[in-house]
């Protein structure tokens, strides 16, 4: 742990919760808490059950993306396979589950890549990033909830990081699980990217 910031982890002491709203996905309640540092602080909070995003490729470097439409953009987007993890769950059991549901491909050799927080200032929300391999030509039955459906697709992971770059995937937890794999998954020196005649690399950071 970092020298700087020797106190992390210091928790606060709730002095007052009260619900005010009661959803199918998430419950807010508005708290009076003595903070680490003795302030006396009002915040809502958003309890929301904890997710997973799923990293799932082929063995050639092909990712699984999928566009549903979602309220919070009032659009169409793409992301990531995720899901929501149901109480105790293993992050990597509900990972499989999720993946297949939404997608119908069977996750093999699952790893937990890391677990970030969504949003801190207001929700309690967990999100395990979990890279998972498939095989593309292994598929089950779907199965949606009655007010979902996702198109999903295969797309070359060189074609992803594009998208990326373009502003196409926009969905924090997939960036995060994207960038965590590039970064610290996947060998360095074996990272090569190809856009139109141009590779590259990223251990010297060169151009040919």
């Amino acid at each position: 742990m970092t020298t700087k910031f020797k106190n992390l982890g210091r928790t606060g002491t709730v002095l007052s919760k009260k619900q005010v709203y009661d959803g199918p996905i998430f419950k807010l309640y508005k708290e009076t808490i003595k903070t680490p540092d003795g302030l006396e602080v009002e915040r809502d909070l958003i309890d929301h059950g904890n997710a997973v995003t799923i990293l799932a490729m082929t063995a050639d470097d092909q990712v699984v993306l999928g566009s549903e439409y979602r309220v919070g953009r009032n659009a169409e987007t793409v992301s990531l396979p995720a899901g929501l993890i149901n109480g105790d769950e293993d992050p990597l059991v509900a990972a499989k589950r999720e993946l297949q549901e939404e997608t119908g491909y069977v996750a093999h050799d699952s790893q937990v890549m890391t677990a970030i927080t969504s949003s801190e200032g207001f929700t309690n929300e967990t999100v395990t990033l979990v890279l998972t391999h498939i095989d593309a030509n292994e598929r089950a039955e779907r199965h949606f909830d009655h007010d979902e459906y996702v198109n999903t697709q295969l797309v070359p992971l060189a074609e992803v990081i594009a998208m990326m770059k373009r502003g196409e995937i926009r969905s924090a937890q997939g960036l995060c699980a994207l960038n965590w794999y590039l970064n610290f998954v996947r060998e360095p020196n074996q990272w090569i990217l190809m856009k139109n005649s141009l590779i590259w690399r990223r251990a010297n950071h060169t151009m040919i």
